[in-house]
């Protein structure tokens, strides 16, 4: 019952951290540059600005609290000042409008390696000496055990969601063409259930209550870690390049979960895994980055039909069941290779338009579907448009 009461406490500490609304509010400013972007290439915005914030908490607090259970099990304990730390770095990584480096690989393997290199002695007072205390002697096997649960969490959700809701752009290739491109921009919010060990948080806080675990005294904090992740794909299906990353990711984490247990028989092994996780978690990103860049445009004007770069959501476009990286050859029996004769095509039946498509598999298929007043110029498909088709916009 104790465990239990605390464990209620913990979580209505977490609307305490500053780390949830700051992850509110940059999910909202990123997706207010997302839209901005959208109404500069296709002149409407492609989906609402709180597509960040619909992915903030969920799954994230589901999978948040496996790995709370996972923790309190395992014996999993992290002090408050490793807490600070942690929050400091993820502040500092949040780039204004990206999430690119809010990888537990470099906030909690940047937290290891500072922890690691903090020189001992350093004036302070309160609860900063407190913290620095905490860091020089953070429990660095707890830690790399903390790093490969959340890099599982990463991967698994880079892999399951990552593909989900990615933006589309008009990019110029090195000649000056128009190319498509696609780019996921994803925070998601994992909440994880902490032990803190010790009376730092009664010191802070004499009304914060403490449970004892096996004679030593412990608080329960949910702690909202931040997991982030961007990627823009021009060179093949965005749903297939970013399942890629997210299984690599998650091989990073199995990898990681495998090492583990030398790091609680040699706690100096677990700086040099997450300096390793660094290293190999940037060397995904990048080696995802050059593959793409030096493949064949995958969203670029074809000779026969017009590949989809878009679907609005909500459309008949997207309750045709239309997808994007599918090739609209013929539009009423007409074939079609620019969006000018898209759109003539389709005004040959203001009532009803057919459209034959060719899938992402290659196969054939017939899409069709009775036209409303205000429909007939506007399915909610986007292209990638040639100079001398007219200005970018939804169709």
């Amino acid at each position: 019952m104790e465990i239990i009461t605390e464990g209620l406490h913990g979580i209505g500490r977490f609307f305490l951290h500053p780390l949830t609304y700051f992850f509110i509010m940059v999910a909202f400013f990123v997706g207010q540059a997302r839209v901005k972007r959208e109404r500069k290439y296709f002149h409407t915005r492609v989906f609402d600005f709180v597509l960040e914030s619909k992915y903030l908490f969920f799954p994230g607090i589901l999978i948040g609290i496996v790995l709370s259970i996972i923790t309190f099990i395992a014996g999993v304990y992290i002090p408050i000042g490793i807490i600070a730390l942690l929050s400091l770095i993820t502040v500092l990584l949040s780039g204004p409008f990206t999430f690119r480096w809010l990888s537990p690989a470099y906030v909690i393997g940047f937290t290891m390696v500072i922890a690691f290199l903090l020189p001992e002695g350093l004036a302070a007072e309160g609860p900063l000496k407190t913290w620095l205390t905490d860091i020089q002697e953070a429990p660095l096997s707890s830690l790399v055990a903390l790093l490969a649960l959340l890099l599982l969490a990463e991967g698994y959700l880079i892999w399951k969601v990552g593909g989900k809701g990615t933006s589309p752009a008009i990019l110029k290739s090195k000649r000056g063409f128009p190319i498509g491109a696609h780019f996921s921009q994803k925070l998601w919010g994992v909440p994880v259930l902490l032990l803190i060990p010790g009376d730092g948080l009664v010191k802070l806080f004499s009304w914060w209550p403490t449970l004892s675990l096996q004679g030593e005294a412990f608080s329960l904090f949910l702690v909202p870690f931040g997991i982030g992740f961007f990627q823009k794909v021009q060179g093949m299906l965005p749903s297939e390049s970013i399942e890629n990353t997210g299984k690599r990711v998650l091989a990073l984490g199995i990898a990681v979960m495998l090492s583990v247990p030398a790091a609680f028989f040699f706690p100096i092994t677990a700086v040099f895994i997450a300096s390793i996780a660094i290293l190999i978690r940037e060397f995904i990103s990048i080696q995802q980055k050059l593959k793409d860049e030096n493949a064949p445009f995958f969203f670029s004007k074809r000779e026969k039909g017009l590949v989809i770069l878009g679907v609005i959501p909500k459309s008949p476009a997207e309750k045709m069941e239309m997808k994007v990286g599918e090739v609209i050859v013929k539009v009423n029996g007409v074939a079609v290779s620019n969006v000018n004769e898209f759109y003539h095509a389709l005004q040959l039946n203001r009532a009803y338009c057919k459209l034959e498509v060719n899938d992402v598999n290659g196969e054939v298929r017939f899409v069709q579907r009775a036209l409303y007043d205000g429909e007939h110029h506007e399915l909610g498909v986007l292209f990638v448009q040639s100079h001398q088709d007219r200005e970018p916009e939804a169709v």
